[in-house]
């Protein structure tokens, strides 16, 4: 069996901001695994700002005229229409900090300076393939809700930031996963992936991989697929073939390893 993961950055990256004390580590790790790494279309455009765009959760807002301020200065991190990603997550007593396709100096390369030491050999590798971005920059919001975030669930907070970012995003390959078996699918609906799973199906269950490594080992030719970024979930998926066969999830930056699965 493999080692534990472990992440490293290179780079500005610091660690997740620490929680209030009401905000416990159950909160914390919905929080962190329902949001690192999503996808979401831009239904505004977004700023490239050093300082967080502020986003008023109790009104379900922000200031339009300061992010359109922010735009003329620094440009855009997103049009209307573009995919970004969620690439880091700080949590704080009554704030989340998004940062978004790798924040003010991210883009579509924000991954670079990142690395993985883990996955196949124990290497230490890049994570340098499958960024589905296509917005030409990177920049942070900050949702403040001016209370705690005791039992605030992920799902909660894209709902919240339905008037900047949509979440909801479907295409025509999600209608496949209806013609699966009903484990298949309920694991597809909750972000997860399984031993048996086809790519295609980890696809729908994860999207696309950050990094891909291969090695050939006992004669067998196999291919992890690395999701996520620290601070949060880290999942390694190792196909041999078209099936994959051993799922491990680590959490990066929180000292717990939330799963793992093998043939």
């Amino acid at each position: 069996m493999r080692a534990l993961a472990v992440i490293a950055v290179v780079g500005s990256m610091a660690p997740l901001a620490p929680a209030a004390d009401k905000l416990s580590l159950e909160d914390r790790v919905e929080l962190t695994r329902g949001l690192s790494a999503e996808y979401a279309n831009a239904k505004v455009l977004l700023p490239r700002s050093k300082k967080p765009l502020e986003f008023n959760a109790q009104a379900g807002s922000y200031d339009k005229k300061e992010w359109s301020a922010v735009a003329k200065e620094s440009g855009p991190a997103a049009r209307t229409g573009d995919t970004v990603q969620i690439t880091k997550i700080e949590l704080s007593d009554d704030r989340i900090v998004l940062q978004i396709n790798g924040g003010f100096n991210g883009g579509r390369k924000w991954y670079q300076g990142v690395q993985v030491v883990g996955g196949m050999g124990g290497n230490q590798v890049p994570m340098n393939n499958g960024n589905d971005s296509n917005a030409p920059g990177g920049t942070s919001i900050v949702v403040l809700f001016h209370k705690s975030l005791e039992g605030v669930k992920a799902s909660e907070v894209k709902k919240l930031l339905a008037p900047v970012l949509d979440f909801d995003r479907h295409s025509v390959t999600e209608i496949y996963s209806e013609t699966l078996p009903p484990e298949m699918q309920q694991a597809i609906k909750q972000k997860r992936a399984l031993v048996g799973m086809d790519r295609e199906q980890v696809r729908l269950a994860l999207g696309q991989p950050v990094h891909k490594e291969r090695e050939t080992k006992d004669g067998m030719d196999l291919e992890d697929w690395i999701y996520g970024q620290p601070p949060g979930k880290i999942t390694f998926v190792t196909f041999n073939g078209d099936k994959a066969i051993r799922v491990k999830d680590d959490y990066a930056g929180l000292g717990t390893e939330v799963g793992s699965a093998k043939q």
